[in-house]
């Protein structure tokens, strides 16, 4: 585990890589029904390595696993649980692989995420079985020598919280992600618009996170969820935002932004607080 991140936070804001899983797809991976991006690392080892690397080639300070969807019990539904230890592995792998080309400190997030299986909130497993997975997880990305643990799509109370214990277990720093969407001007959580935004980041102060990231959200809820976290917190934000992918159908995510168009909006959450900045699904190096 290596602090640099931490260090370099405090002199100026940090480049997080953009999306994994959609750049995987923009560029052949053909993504499995019930596990997203999970089995790259079996497969496509290589073109995950690259993928990383590209980032990393960009400018970016921090690379993301691609764990989002290797939970067991997600595996599982997708008939891969067997292999879950070495899915996991190769991707933690993949990213160092990646990162020790360009010879240079870059972070590596371990990513874990509340992802149901098949993708349907309706079959989650037992409590008991869920916060045992996310600690499984969360312990075999440490033991691979992740930097920190970086929690995505944080949108509930009941699975955001099984998740932020199972990362802190670790004694790793924790980068709780928290997604969302404007609905009449309400922030509101981005799966579940009966959830409001407060009650999620409520939810995850408790576990003391290092960072907060506003992630996998439309970029016109980025800078009010900044405002939001702002006024109850006051430690580290991160604002990695997802864009629609042109590769396929997203049109919930508004419409497609440019390079030069997302950059600009970056300042303006970089003066909202932001100290870590990249973006999601539909971002590429």
């Amino acid at each position: 585990m290596s602090e640099h991140w931490r260090t370099e936070i405090t002199r100026r804001a940090l480049i997080i890589d953009g999306g994994t899983g959609a750049e995987l797809r923009r560029r052949g991976f053909a993504m499995h029904a019930d596990a997203w991006s999970a089995l790259a690392p079996l497969t496509h080892y290589e073109l995950l390595r690259d993928v990383h690397a590209d980032y990393i080639a960009a400018g970016a300070d921090v690379v993301t696993t691609n764990t989002f969807a290797t939970t067991r019990f997600v595996l599982d539904a997708a008939g891969r649980g067997s292999e879950f230890e070495t899915i996991n592995r190769r991707a933690v792998d993949a990213a160092r692989e990646a990162r020790n080309v360009a010879g240079r400190n870059v972070t590596i997030a371990g990513s874990l995420s509340c992802l149901p299986p098949r993708f349907r909130p309706g079959e989650y497993p037992s409590a008991t079985e869920e916060a045992a997975a996310y600690r499984e997880l969360a312990a075999l990305l440490a033991d691979c020598g992740v930097d920190v643990i970086a929690l995505e799509m944080l949108e509930d109370e009941e699975h955001a919280r099984l998740a932020c214990a199972a990362a802190r277990e670790t004694g790793l720093p924790v980068w709780a992600g928290l997604s969302c969407r404007l609905v009449d001007d309400r922030l509101v959580a981005f799966d579940f618009p009966e959830v409001s935004f407060e009650r999620c980041l409520d939810t995850l102060l408790p576990f003391g996170p290092a960072v907060i990231n506003v992630m996998h959200s439309p970029t016109s809820a980025v800078a009010p969820a900044l405002e939001a976290i702002r006024e109850e917190w006051t430690g580290w934000l991160g604002a990695y935002p997802a864009l629609p992918d042109r590769s396929a159908s997203e049109s919930d995510l508004g419409e497609v932004v440019e390079p030069a168009a997302f950059a600009e909006q970056a300042v303006h959450w970089l003066q909202r607080g932001a100290r870590i900045i990249g973006g999601c699904c539909g971002t590429t190096p």
